[in-house]
This record gives structure tokens, C-alpha cells and sequence, in this order.
């Protein structure tokens, strides 16, 4: 189990006479067992050059030479189609997978604690990138079984190289770690619906099954991880975490970018997903931004740490105020859009105020705060009212008969 650089250099001079023996076959007439012959050669160049990897190379240099195999093997089937190539591309990928199984840390110890440039960016990184080479050169002549699980492992290595990054940078090298934070869990967040709309976009260029469930297998994960982690676990109005400063801060990277992401999916995904899908990405972009904005005010009011301090007739009336606004928000966007799930959104939020102005403020507040709730909900529903009947429904021209 040690490097032996001379056994190295015998399995290269194998792999070099069977690579000889592939294109001595592969120029000479077709004859009976030609073909089951010049693949077999070709497996034997393919794995001797995997042993004398194997007998040179050690740890995080033998995954990533590995890895690098796959593209180099999918490109050797495509201009020699032997059918046991396309396999041998996806046995290698299996032995990649299988030793980062092993030690997820690719290196052990060592991976280093420096953000970004690490063994997580080579471990992982090295091997999506050539994955997805292999999968876009193997799919030219079929979508198959090695080409999914070449594809589907480019999917599993790019995931894990940005989650690991992540977890690696925001736990000072330590993956292993069993505390997140709402830092790590936004970023997360972020991460995880930025790769759901890339893969929206790969799956319709390539029509794949593998794309196509990928990007609902990210989706879910990174959903779940909205409503359990930010909507529950990781919530600072829950936990007391510090968020930041007043603008700049943790709720804006854990509730604000992720609900325009969220809207970016809805709108990717508008012609060619069901529209239950594109209803639970609307929502979910609805609902972060409504928590964006009650907790973005609850900071301006209570600084840091959200759950300090009474709340004030001036803070109920601010909720009441951004609500208003953001409920006239969705209407104009879903009238600028044509979206009527956004226009249902509008309507949501404006009865939620609405309930809010007689259940809450109608009992809390006082003075010129109530007033003020009451008159600016009253002209926000007629000025509401005055848009669908303008904009929405039209008056009709009048047509006049002749005598």
C-alpha cells in the first residue's frame, strides 16, 4: 500500500502495448472478433494506466488523476465507439466516488484551512469539472446508462465542492463540525437555488432525465432547508443570533437574496415545469420576502439581536406600512408580468395587513399610531380597487347602432 514508482512505470509501458494493439487492430480489416478484440485491449490500456496511477500516486493526487481519466476515456469512445469504454468512463467514476467515500476530507488532516484554495476545491472541484466534460462528450452518441452516471456524478461532485466549501470557510477548516449558524445556512441557501436555476437551464438545453431530477433533488433539499433551517432552526427572531448591522446584514444574504433567487426560479421555470412547481417557488419567494422585510424592520428597532426590547406602537405601525407596500408591490409586478399566482400573492399579503390593522393594532396601539393604521389601509385598499378596475378590467368602448 506504498508508492512504488518502478511498478508505476511497468503498468505505463503495459498500457503503452495495449494501446498499440488497440490501433494495430482498429487499422486492419473487419474480421470475425476484431471488434470484441480491440476492446479488449482498449480495457487493458485503460486500467493499466489506472494501476500505474494507482502504484504512483497517493491520497488527493490519486482522486484527481482519477477523476481527470474520465473526460480522457470518454474521448478515446468517442473517436474508437467501443461500447466498453463508455463502461470503463463510468467504472472509473465509481472508484472517484467510492475514494472520496472513504475520506470525505480527500486528504485527511491536511486539507488546509486556507478559504477556497484547498483540497475541497481539488478533491471536488477537479472532478465536476471533468465529469461534466465526460458526460457532454459521451452524451454525442447517447443518452445511456454510463452517460447518467457520469452526468449524475458531475451533478454530486458540484454540490458537494460548494456545500464543503462553504462548511470548510465558515468552520475555519473543520467540515466535520456539528454546529451551523445562520451565515453557513444562508450561504447555503443562496448556493443551493443558484445551482437548482443552472441546472434548469442545462436540462432544457440537454432534455436529460439526470438534469431533469437533479434539479428537482437540489430544489427540495435546498426548500427543506429554507422552511426547517431559516423558518425554524437558524431564525435569529427565534435564536437571539447577532444579524449584523442595520442594512448589510445577515437577514439581507439569508432571506433577501434567496427570495429574488427564488423569484428568478419561478420565472425560469414558468413554460416548462408544472405549475405546482412554479406555485411552491412563487410562495416560497413571497414568504422570504416578507420575513426579509419584518425582520429587516425588527433590526431597525432592535438592533442586532432581534429579540431584546418591547415592541413599540411605532414598530406595529412600520409592519403594517411595509406589508401594505409590499402586498401593492406583488400587484404590480404580477400586473407588469401577467402572473396571476403573483396577483394571488398581492391579495394574501393584503388580507394578511388587513387582519393584522383589526386584530393587532386596533387592540395595541394608540393615539395618532391607530389613526394612521386605519387611513393608510383604507386608502391603500381603494387605491388597490382603482387598479384592477382600471387596469385589470377596463371599460369597455361604447358602440352605437345606426338608426
Amino acid at each position: 500500500f506504498e508508492r512504488s514508482i518502478p511498478f508505476a512505470g511497468l503498468a505505463l509501458l503495459l498500457a503503452a502495448l495495449n494501446g498499440f494493439a488497440t490501433e494495430e487492430l482498429g487499422k486492419r480489416a473487419p474480421r470475425p472478433g476484431s471488434a470484441a478484440s480491440g476492446a479488449l485491449y482498449a480495457t487493458g490500456t485503460v486500467a493499466a494506466l489506472a494501476l500505474a496511477l494507482t502504484f504512483s500516486l497517493e491520497k488527493g493526487w490519486l482522486t484527481v488523476a482519477l477523476a481527470l481519466m474520465v473526460p480522457g476515456i470518454a474521448w478515446i469512445a468517442e473517436q474508437r465507439p467501443l461500447p466498453m469504454l463508455r463502461w470503463l468512463a463510468a467504472a472509473a467514476v465509481v472508484l472517484v466516488v467510492a475514494r472520496v467515500g472513504w475520506e470525505p476530507r480527500i486528504v485527511g488532516d491536511d486539507v488546509g484551512t486556507t478559504p477556497i484554495f484547498n483540497w475541497i476545491l481539488y478533491g471536488y472541484g477537479v472532478p465536476a469539472i471533468s465529469f461534466w466534460m465526460a458526460g457532454h462528450l459521451l452524451r454525442k452518441r447517447g443518452d445511456d446508462q454510463p452517460s447518467r452516471m457520469v452526468d449524475s456524478a458531475a451533478i454530486l461532485f458540484t454540490v458537494l465542492t460548494a456545500f464543503l466549501e462553504i462548511r470548510h470557510y465558515m468552520n475555519g477548516g473543520d467540515i466535520y463540525r456539528q454546529t451551523s449558524a445562520l451565515g453557513e445556512l444562508a450561504l447555503q441557501i443562496c448556493t443551493g437555488l443558484a445551482i437548482t436555476i443552472g441546472l434548469e437551464h442545462i436540462r432544457h438545453r440537454t432534455g436529460s432525465i439526470v438534469h431533469d431530477l437533479g434539479a428537482l433533488a437540489v430544489a427540495a433539499l435546498t426548500f427543506a432547508g429554507i422552511a426547517f433551517g431559516l423558518g425554524i432552526a437558524c431564525n435569529p427572531a427565534l435564536t437571539g443570533e447577532p444579524v449584523g448591522s442595520a442594512f448589510i446584514n445577515l437577514i439581507l444574504l439569508g432571506y433577501g437574496i434567496p427570495a429574488v433567487l427564488a423569484i428568478v426560479l419561478a420565472l425560469r421555470t414558468r413554460d416548462v415545469r408544472p405549475q405546482a412547481y412554479r406555485i411552491c417557488a412563487a410562495a416560497v419567494a413571497v414568504l422570504l420576502m416578507l420575513a426579509y422585510l419584518s425582520l429587516e424592520v425588527r433590526t431597525l428597532y432592535h438592533g442586532p439581536v432581534l429579540y431584546r426590547g418591547p415592541t413599540t406602537d411605532a414598530e406595529q405601525y412600520t409592519y403594517s406600512v411595509v406589508w401594505l407596500a409590499y402586498g401593492v408591490s406583488l400587484l404590480l409586478f404580477g400586473i407588469a408580468f401577467r402572473s396571476h399566482p403573483a396577483r394571488l400573492a398581492s391579495a394574501a399579503v393584503t388580507l394578511l395587513t388587513v387582519g393584522k390593522v383589526f386584530l393587532i393594532d386596533m387592540a395595541g396601539l394608540t393615539g395618532v399610531f391607530r389613526a394612521l393604521s386605519f387611513i393608510g389601509l383604507g386608502l391603500v385598499l381603494v387605491g388597490i380597487g382603482w387598479l384592477y378596475q382600471r387596469l385589470l378590467f377596463p371599460p369597455q368602448p361604447k358602440t352605437t347602432t345606426a338608426p
